[in-house]
């Protein structure tokens, strides 16, 4: 009401809102276009959107004169204008309907090629919020309908404004890029703490018999950097101590792996961490085995993430796993040579 006083015009903040609902699917409709599509090729599709806001922007303009008659209603412009001026809606309506179908579907088809994880779930929650906008249009539809036979749209009007809420999906799924990704940095931060937390016990188990593998990196090495070098200094002491590992480790710890239902990474995980505890007991018995493997990886992660992935798989498997024992026990030594009498 104040903004209707303030330029002079009754109800002019219905067709303020209005409007702006409009001009604000317009230029989400831009933004998806130029996403989609190179810069000429979006505009080349844009204009024919833009022309046909713009025939609705003054159309409703013009109808708008005709919705006045009576008095000022700011809150609930929409439903008590539906019995009296049907055309004003309906050119609104229909604008308002094509937007939310178009940014729909451009939505949902450019989040499967988005560059980035939350830009596709912000598109996808631009997407998902389309229905809730149709309700709406739905409801308002009734309105004028209803209108038509001397009643009003009060009774529905709950639903109306809980598909309004609805739409605020659209809101956040905008806004998602620019605040999922602080979510992501956070989310990093505390799994990358709790990685260091599984990962150190098992480097300290792995390495304490190799102290040459470990480098002292200081006090002012950070996480990410300590980390780093335990994955490293894990696999050296893996390959330090692969003559250590007789195959029929690996065997029996495959079979024993599959029979428990375990596959690909997991299985993988399991024989690795096998392997290094009999590598382990044996060098601390020093019975190290007639023939050893040639390479103490089962799995061979792509990249750095996934060898964090495997490592922390592997820890949980060292401490888990009894695979070993029965293999150990059972597998041809190097004898030690005798001791001579003094």
């Amino acid at each position: 009401m104040a903004t209707s006083r303030f330029v002079g015009i009754v109800n002019f903040s219905g067709l303020l809102a209005q409007s702006t609902v409009i001009l604000s699917a317009a230029c989400q409709q831009l933004v998806l276009l130029h996403l989609s599509y190179e810069r000429r090729t979006a505009w080349r599709k844009a204009i024919p959107r833009l022309i046909g806001l713009g025939v609705v922007l003054l159309g409703m303009i013009t109808l708008f004169s005709a919705a006045t008659s009576i008095g000022e209603r700011p809150t609930d412009f929409a439903l008590t204008k539906a019995q009296y001026y049907p055309a004003y809606l309906t050119i609104y309506l229909v604008g308002h309907a094509a937007n939310q179908i178009d940014i729909g579907i451009m939505g949902w088809r450019y989040a499967r090629m988005a560059p980035t994880p939350w830009l596709r779930r912000g598109l996808r929650l631009v997407a998902v919020s389309m229905p809730f906008a149709m309700i709406y249009t739905g409801c308002r539809v009734a309105d004028i309908i209803a209108g038509q036979f001397g009643v009003t749209g009060h009774p529905w009007e709950p639903v109306a404004q809980i598909a309004i809420a609805g739409t605020v999906l659209k809101t956040v799924g905008w806004t998602m890029p620019d605040w999922g990704r602080y979510l992501t940095t956070a989310y990093e931060w505390f799994d990358r703490h709790r990685a260091y937390r599984e990962i150190t016990p098992f480097h300290r188990d792995v390495t304490s018999h190799l102290p040459e593998v470990v480098l002292d990196l200081g006090q002012e090495a950070d996480l990410r950097t300590r980390l780093y070098r335990c994955l490293v200094e894990i696999r050296d002491a893996q390959w330090a101590l692969r003559t250590w590992m007789a195959p029929s480790v690996a065997t029996l710890a495959t079979q024993r792996g599959e029979a428990a239902g375990l596959n690909g990474i997991d299985l993988a995980a399991a024989v690795e961490a096998a392997q290094l505890k009999a590598a382990l007991q044996a060098k601390i018995e020093q019975k190290q085995p007639t023939t050893h493997v040639t390479n103490p990886r089962i799995a061979e992660p792509e990249d750095l993430a996934a060898e964090l992935s495997f490592q922390r798989k592997l820890a949980r498997a060292f401490t888990a796993s009894d695979h070993a024992s029965p293999a150990v026990a059972h597998t041809p030594h190097t004898p030690e040579p005798a001791k001579k009498d003094a």
